[in-house]
C-alpha cells in the first residue's frame, strides 16, 4: 500500500493509477486519507466496489437483512 499526497497524485495521475495496480494507494489531503485508488482486475469486481459504496443499495440490504431476522422474508 502506497500513501500519496492529493497534489502528487493529480501531478501524476497515469502512474498513480499504474501503481495501485500493485496494491491500493491511499490519497491524503492535509495530512488525512481522502480516498482511495484501487485496481479493478474484472468487471464483477468493479461491480461488487460501487454498490458496496451505493447507500441506496446498502440501506436496501439492511433492510431485507431485518425483514429476514424477523421472519418476514420471501417464502419458497
Amino acid at each position: 500500500m502506497k500513501i500519496a499526497l492529493l497534489a502528487e497524485v493529480k501531478a501524476h495521475f497515469s502512474s498513480s493509477v499504474e501503481e495501485c495496480e500493485q496494491g491500493p494507494v491511499v490519497v491524503t489531503k492535509n495530512g488525512r486519507p481522502k480516498a482511495v485508488l484501487v485496481a479493478v482486475g474484472k468487471e464483477e469486481e468493479l461491480e461488487r466496489l460501487v454498490l458496496a459504496h451505493t447507500p441506496k443499495f446498502m440501506a436496501l440490504l439492511k433492510a431485507g437483512e431485518q425483514r429476514i431476522k424477523k421472519g418476514r422474508g420471501l417464502k419458497r
